[in-house]
């Protein structure tokens, strides 16, 4: 599990292996990862774009920016939280994911609200 706090907002990323979806003979591992996005801090935010930096095992870089998650920006309140499932698909059995969500406040300010990195592996009994 990461996780990263920052301005009050806590990401936290748990992942799994998807084997049902994968083709290792095609070098197509797919994994998902589940994203919890919790306001601890005293004042709304709401989630209006992220960024991802995803790493293969080759040390190949995608970077993906869009807006919002799984098609929806989220407004928390003070002790709310969001939670979310996607997924990836790497070439190579092992890499990792890192980025950030930009954070909007009601007052107009903005903040990056730090994704820690996490890695995206085959549990060890299938290496």
């Amino acid at each position: 599990m990461s996780v990263a706090i920052t301005q009050g907002i806590r990401v936290s990323v748990t992942t799994q292996y998807v084997p049902e979806q994968s083709s290792p003979k095609a070098q197509r591992y797919v994994f998902a990862y589940t994203i919890r996005i919790a306001n601890e801090g005293s004042a709304p935010a709401q989630l209006k774009s992220r960024h991802w930096v995803i790493t293969d095992g080759n040390g190949k870089i995608e970077e993906v920016r869009g807006p919002g998650v799984v098609g929806q920006q989220p407004n928390l309140k003070p002790g709310e939280q969001f939670e979310y499932t996607s997924g990836c698909v790497l070439s190579t059995p092992r890499g990792q994911m890192q980025g950030s969500y930009q954070m909007h406040r009601s007052d107009g300010s903005r903040f990056e609200a730090e994704i820690a990195a996490f890695a995206l592996a085959l549990p060890h009994s299938l290496n």
